[in-house]
């Protein structure tokens, strides 16, 4: 019998089911906490008093968006358009594409302006700036567009000082296209104590402020002073001239923003429902179905003081195994192993785990969906599956 999800129910009244149900693996969602990473956060921005522009890339997913601000659509950042364009069509019209813009897809953006989604688009040359500039002129309405500003030299952007800055504020301003400027502290997610992430976020904020100040002395208008990560947007103390904060990974929080301290464990929403397939007592491993086809390739926890493999282990209710890892992976299956000197545990085959990861977005990114469940709520059986939430795919 076929036991795939209903992707999308989106329905929340319960789908009669359990974690032991559907095939493995799958990802799980566990809403009640996912709530309290959002309503943190939430009330840090509020604190902080600048408007937060959640990043979706993580979660992908317009129902666990429907969580972000009890339902009603708020301003939101995207890494692709078809993220984009799938918001848009859940009633979503404030959006920030904070990917540099391709040229060959203006076409889209100009798409979606016309249907009156306010749609931001990020660059950081004059090449670009030109060919926004061109599509609005061409489209006969403007292409907001923001540049995007270099704070720690993690990706892309320019240097608050670098000569090309004034002139492509001047090429989108001519064309009715300049929105302001926004920068990301890439680098942040190597910060390992509270100060240096501090740190980072008082950079993040000069930075982005200091390229503003600079178009702004050159005449040039700058309604939008975006800054944020998940670290720096946990960690700031004080966003004066920022007009808006993003972050994106905090709806679920993964290993590395454990490792790191922004979050506990216990804070981590999303986890992937493997089972044992087999055992090697000679080598000390218990064999998954799940491997990095359904965990990824991410190790991001290697450079950490503590290497999570490819993610801890819990057991189907979520409670941590102790010392239990996965520590290798081939592309159907999970390596499990005891570490630090605990036991390997009793676990036969058929046995049902759940195991969290070490890069949240790119371990859900491997799946079409969540199954939903909501740790707040203890019962006799495995957790109940409350609903089954679709994710966007694709750019």
């Amino acid at each position: 019998m076929n036991t795939a999800p209903r992707l999308g129910t989106g329905t929340g009244v319960g789908t009669g089911r359990t974690l032991a149900d559907p095939d493995t693996p799958f990802a799980v969602v566990d809403a009640h906490r996912t709530r309290r990473n959002i309503e943190r956060l939430a009330a840090r921005a509020e604190r902080l008093d600048v408007a937060l522009r959640p990043h979706v890339k993580t979660a992908k997913s317009l129902d666990v968006a429907a969580l972000l601000h009890h339902g009603v659509p708020c301003p939101v950042t995207v890494s692709t358009l078809a993220e984009a364009e799938a918001f848009a069509d859940g009633g979503y019209t404030d959006i920030t594409y904070a990917v540099g813009v391709d040229p060959h897809k203006l076409p889209r953006v100009i798409a979606l302006l016309r249907r009156g989604v306010t749609l931001r688009v990020l660059l950081d040359s004059v090449e670009q700036a030109e060919a926004v500039a061109q599509a609005a002129r061409e489209a006969g309405l403007p292409v907001p567009a923001q540049i995007e500003i270099d704070c720690d030299g993690h990706r892309g952007g320019l240097k608050p000082d670098a000569p090309a800055l004034v002139r492509i504020g001047r090429i989108l301003h001519a064309a009715d296209c300049l929105d302001g400027v926004l920068t990301h502290a890439g680098e942040s997610y190597f910060a390992y104590t509270a100060e240096e992430r501090r740190l980072a976020a008082e950079n993040e904020r000069d930075t982005a402020v200091a390229a503003a100040e600079r178009l702004r002395a050159a005449g040039l208008p700058v309604a939008t002073v975006s800054v944020g990560s998940t670290p720096t947007a946990h960690a700031a103390e004080d966003l004066t001239g920022v007009t808006e904060l993003r972050a994106g990974n905090y709806v679920f929080f993964d290993l590395v923003m454990a490792g790191i301290g922004v979050c506990r464990v216990e804070d981590i929403a999303l986890s992937v429902v493997v089972t044992v397939i087999g055992h090697r007592p000679e080598y000390g491993w218990i064999v998954t179905d799940g491997g990095w086809m359904a965990m990824s390739r991410d190790r991001g926890t290697a450079v950490q003081a503590q290497d999570q493999g490819y993610g801890l282990v819990a057991d189907l209710d979520g409670r941590l195994l102790p010392g239990l890892v996965m520590t290798a992976a081939s592309q159907e299956h999970g390596t499990l192993t005891a570490r630090d000197g605990a036991r390997l545990p009793d676990l036969p085959v058929g046995t049902r785990l759940r195991v969290l990861p070490n890069h949240a977005c790119a371990t859900a990114a491997q799946h079409h969906g969540y199954h939903v469940v909501d740790s707040a709520r203890t019962t006799d059986t495995a957790p109940e599956i409350e609903d089954v939430w679709k994710r966007v795919t694709g750019w």
